[in-house]
């Protein structure tokens, strides 16, 4: 019995991880926000928002590519990032404009996701015929626990688990043939990517959220979510962070003050539809490496900025990784 619960808290760490988007850092309002980041990293940092240039590294290149520039040496970093410039300036005319470093970092975020899917897929698909059935997702994430098993108390939350991957997994399945391609499986990993997807990840957020299951979420739930009583300490105030979050629900999150977001209000918090973050990625990274001012970027003028678009070992502070293999 002992060795079955030991499986059973394998088996749900093993479901978070790989059916489940990333979320930003928890503490606010914006944790729960799938707003197409195409890095994992924040770009502002604490509360002085200090500018953290990795975010900048996983944009421009994707988060594998920036860990490899990361064991360059400066001039390493240099030259590497010179070879690239070419394939983000598609119209081969010496310069690389923002719409350019805008579809290049679609490009990446893209490359990204679907990297993660060939990083799971072999272990999902056991029967090697480039499909995944619900079958071999669930064997093989879950383990081979039968009904009966699943509607015992103590595996509750394991059965939550499994039940919303389960409603993930119908949904991704566009074509209805019972099994996942590929692209599927992509939007199943990262639904908030996929416009077909994106009221599921509403779906989700209300059932984590929405206590009283009426359809909604008011301002205390909304608090509790990020500010669990859990975390509160016996004697202190109120965080200041909190009392801001509480005027950002009243501000912007409740937007027909009604006390209460409801569906649509929940969707305009958590899949943001007027902020393009690949286009303000493009626009910062011209801003900060345009030294003419003429609104595009040469080869130089990108090499010159290495640090803000790759890194290398110097900006890592020393960071030992192994050498990986040239693009």
């Amino acid at each position: 019995m002992r060795s079955l619960a030991l499986a059973l808290l394998l088996a749900l760490c093993i479901a978070s991880a790989l059916s489940l988007p990333s979320r930003p850092k928890k503490g606010t309002g914006e944790d729960r926000i799938h707003d197409a980041h195409p890095s994992g990293e924040e770009h502002y940092e604490g509360n002085g928002h200090a500018h953290n240039s990795d975010y900048d590294h996983d944009a421009f290149l994707g988060s594998d590519e920036a860990k490899k520039f990361k064991t360059l040496t400066p001039e390493e970093s240099r030259e590497r990032l010179r070879k690239l410039v070419p394939r983000v300036d598609a119209d081969k005319d010496g310069f690389v404009s923002e719409d350019e470093l805008k579809n290049w970092v679609r490009f990446t975020q893209h490359r990204y996701i679907m990297e993660d899917v060939e990083r799971q897929w072999s272990s999902h698909d056991t029967d090697k015929d480039g499909m995944l059935t619900w079958p071999e997702y669930r064997n093989s994430t879950f383990g081979p626990l039968t009904d009966e098993q699943l509607e015992k108390p103590e595996n509750a939350q394991y059965k939550k688990l499994m039940g919303r991957d389960k409603s993930r997994w119908h949904r991704g399945d566009t074509n209805g043939d019972n099994a996942l391609s590929k692209e599927e499986y992509a939007a199943f990993l990262h639904p908030e990517e996929y416009e077909h997807m994106k009221g599921l990840v509403v779906d989700e957020t209300l059932e984590d959220i929405d206590k009283d299951k009426d359809g909604s979420i008011s301002l205390q739930e909304y608090i509790d979510d990020m500010y669990p009583e859990s975390e509160h300490k016996d004697g202190q105030s109120e965080p200041d962070w909190v009392k801001t979050e509480r005027d950002q629900f009243g501000q912007y999150r409740d937007k027909n003050k009604d006390g209460k977001m409801d569906r649509e209000e929940v969707k305009d918090w958590i899949i943001p539809p007027d902020y393009d973050h690949a286009e303000a990625e493009a626009k910062h990274l011209i801003y900060e490496s345009d030294d003419n001012k003429d609104g595009k970027l040469t080869a130089d003028e990108i090499v010159g900025k290495y640090d803000l678009f790759a890194g290398s070992q110097a900006t890592d502070y020393g960071e030992a990784l192994n050498r990986h293999e040239e693009f």
